[in-house]
């Protein structure tokens, strides 16, 4: 009976967003809904086939509002929550609106939001990756990407001939500390017609300040109508031992209602383990509707000298070396 209330928050917050939508310009619920059969291999413990929510894109409902305050000016609002469709229950350490929670500022000088936001660095990535961070082809099965930041603004500049950028900055919030557990984020790139340009990079400390965590992606995808493609470059170094490099490429070919992605994925070890990895990745998805798809897909990692990484999903982390997925996702 532990955290009972919890679950409750989403639905209150609900009933008070209708209660008051007429005083605001503009309120919006939506979120995905996402489940599908998933059969892994090759994990310690042996092999598993399991129902599981969010296999695509973690489901989630969510509720985003905009005001018009005049001038140029608007504030807006995302208060956005995971949840399990296969329990009936809620993602992200049954915590309310996990997946997002920020309120902020759009105008001419661009927009500043203030609360639990994505990374610029992940953001980068799920962009790049054919997979969208999701399927058992996720790029973060291999590549290193902080995904949220809490206690965070981020500033978005607006976008001047295709060039845009971002700085995030979140509080680390340790008495006597300004910068045990701050973390720090920053984007910049260019995007017009086919092509898509960004880097991205992010800075943790540790909760004492005495160490530091750097992540630093370079990406691109070009739109050559019959088929996308997309790479990436990610190094990565930690707290201690930490020190690799990831290398990305991936081709998504889109024809009629379906789209065929593929992917090849090198974890580059330098640490004195060298522990390295690779990654092949296959997915189908056939769109139903405008809102309802189908979806299927299998990767496979290859672990060397030890090194013990999973294939999962966009929600799980998987248990074994190989998956296959099967399942659908609505979106509203």
């Amino acid at each position: 009976m532990k955290n009972t209330l919890i679950p409750l928050i989403p639905f209150a917050v609900a009933v008070a967003l209708t209660g008051t939508a007429k005083a605001q310009t503009s309120i919006t619920a939506y979120g995905i809904v996402d489940a599908g059969i998933v059969s892994e291999r090759g994990g310690p413990a042996g092999s598993v086939t399991k129902l599981t929510s969010g296999v695509q894109s973690g489901s989630r409902l969510g509720f985003r509002g905009t005001e018009d305050l005049g001038g140029g000016l608007s504030a807006k609002f995302v208060l956005e929550t995971g949840i399990a469709v296969d329990t009936g229950g809620f993602n992200q350490g049954n915590t309310a609106f996990a997946r997002q929670s920020y309120v902020g500022l759009n105008g001419n000088f661009g927009a500043v939001t203030m609360g639990r936001q994505y990374t610029p660095h992940y953001l980068v990535l799920t962009t790049i990756d054919p997979f969208g961070t999701g399927l058992a082809g996720d790029s973060q099965n291999l590549v290193a990407s902080p995904t949220r930041m809490n206690n965070t603004i981020i500033y978005a500049t607006p976008e001047l001939a295709g060039f845009s950028a971002d700085l995030a900055y979140g509080f680390g919030e340790v008495a006597g500390s300004s910068h045990a557990n701050r973390q720090i984020g920053t984007s910049f790139g260019y995007a017009a017609g086919p092509l898509y340009v960004r880097l991205g990079h992010h800075r943790s400390e540790d909760a004492i300040a005495s160490g530091t965590a750097k992540n630093t992606i370079v990406g691109a995808t070009y739109d050559f109508k019959v088929v996308k493609a997309s790479f990436a470059y990610n190094r990565n170094t930690g707290f201690s031992t930490i020190d690799s490099r990831d290398w990305l490429a991936g081709v998504s070919v889109p024809f009629g209602p379906s789209t065929v992605m593929a992917s090849y994925i090198r974890k580059d070890d330098k640490s004195a383990a060298n522990q390295d990895a690779h990654q092949l990745a296959i997915g189908y998805t056939y769109a139903l509707s405008k809102r309802t798809n189908f979806y299927t897909s299998y990767a496979r990692i290859d672990n060397k000298n030890g090194a013990a990484f999973t294939v999962g999903s966009a929600i799980e982390t998987g248990s074994g070396d190989k998956a296959f997925n099967l399942g659908v996702r609505h979106v509203f």
